[in-house]
């Protein structure tokens, strides 16, 4: 079974974190969309994306292609129907294309978007297919996906054991990996799962509460104060206050301050005391920056944070409002609150903004991943570029700036 996820138009609603990678490759409760599809499939999975991504995420095909819609989300339904799929037949969502098995003459022609499956016989599920649809998404699908990879990633296995200096609230709900270290802290799962990856580290006075995740090799540090549903990916630092949120691999948030029902790309840094609002003062429905419409759209949420893209950084103190995006490799500090939309490459805050020079933009993240053990390689590189371009060719921080704060 060779398995090709594949980006669909929907991409640009998700920007600025399909900037930088598959939608495949968000993460939604414990493990990536990616992830999930390659363990209920037992299958490596490619991927069929923008050429300036393809180096990183190249696509990989054989005489048969099952080709899956990189935003939806596994179900036992929609497994079973995929794996069931003949060749000349889809599974639709609507007008969504959902799956499909290609040859490789058929693939090739359908990597290259020129291929018309007007004469295949379409599939439609009676059960509701969840995906992503806009990027909020991923924090308020989180909780039920949290429970459905800890129901995958836990079955039939024994979780280690902690010291008994720790509280555990609904032990059977809660799983450690190997060579996890954790001392004097509260695991709460009474609300949901907690997972905690291997050789992840919660400091003495964690207070967590289910559904949560922690990525391997990522720590929550002293006195850390966690509401599900969040996850924190692999190789993070987490501290101060989190409720349901997402973080992606890479990040930092390892001091005070609180983060809520937001979304943090990898590589990122929030400086101390960096506090995001997720509620209107007057509980009004919460409007995000959309890339492709220019404009800032209803997301039907009344509560909703910060959207961050890889690589941006934030100063000590910063104050983020409601409903704000945060493009890529920005750079953002001082006082007061910026606006709602910080485009990619933008350098200051609430006092006005100018280009994060691409050569700067390169310096900082060749010494984040040096750090880390990582090398930032050419594939990186031109990721980095061509948002940079994009950045520069279309300047959406000049309409930004026009906008009033919502």
């Amino acid at each position: 079974m060779n398995v090709v996820l594949f980006d669909d138009e929907w991409r640009v609603n998700l920007l600025p974190l399909s900037a930088t990678r598959p939608s495949a490759n968000f993460v939604v409760g414990i493990l990536t969309i990616a992830e999930k599809w390659e363990k209920h499939l037992s299958a490596k999975v490619s991927y069929k994306t923008k050429a300036y991504l393809s180096l990183k995420y190249p696509t990989n095909l054989e005489t048969t292609n099952i080709f899956i819609n990189g935003r939806y989300l596994p179900n036992p339904e929609l497994v079973q129907a995929i794996k069931t799929l003949k060749s000349g037949e889809t599974i639709s969502d609507g007008d969504k294309l959902v799956a499909c098995v290609l040859n490789h003459q058929e693939a090739l022609q359908f990597v290259n978007d020129n291929f018309s499956f007007a004469h295949f016989t379409q599939i439609k599920l009676s059960v509701k297919l969840l995906h992503i649809s806009k990027c909020p998404d991923i924090f308020s699908l989180n909780g039920q996906e949290i429970e459905r990879d800890f129901d995958l990633l836990t079955s039939g296995r024994i979780s280690a054991k902690l010291s008994d200096r720790n509280i555990l609230i609904c032990p059977e709900k809660i799983f450690i990996e190997e060579g996890v270290i954790m001392e004097c802290g509260v695991l709460n799962a009474t609300n949901g799962p907690i997972y905690i990856g291997k050789n992840a580290e919660l400091m003495e006075g964690v207070m967590v509460r289910g559904p949560f995740a922690l990525g391997e090799n990522s720590q929550l540090k002293m006195g850390a104060k966690i509401y599900g549903p969040t996850t924190i990916g692999k190789h993070c630092k987490v501290g101060g206050e989190v409720n349901n949120s997402v973080f992606f691999n890479y990040s930092n948030k390892a001091h005070d301050g609180f983060i809520g029902n937001s979304v943090i790309g990898e590589w990122c840094n929030l400086g101390a005391d960096t506090n995001t609002s997720n509620l209107k003062n007057n509980y009004a429905e919460v409007k995000l920056w959309n890339y492709p419409a220019e404009k800032y759209l209803k997301t039907g949420l009344q509560f909703c944070g910060t959207i961050i893209g890889d690589h941006s950084k934030f100063g000590i103190n910063t104050m983020l409002n409601t409903g704000t995006i945060v493009g890529v490799s920005a750079n953002v500090f001082g006082s007061g609150f910026p606006r709602n939309f910080i485009p990619d490459f933008s350098w200051g805050g609430a006092h006005g903004f100018e280009t994060f020079s691409i050569a700067k933009a390169f310096e900082v993240a060749k010494i984040v991943f040096n750090r880390r053990g990582l090398q930032f390689d050419e594939a990186e590189q031109q990721i980095l570029t061509y948002v940079f371009n994009e950045t520069q060719k279309y300047r959406p921080w000049e309409m930004a700036i026009k906008k009033p704060l919502i």
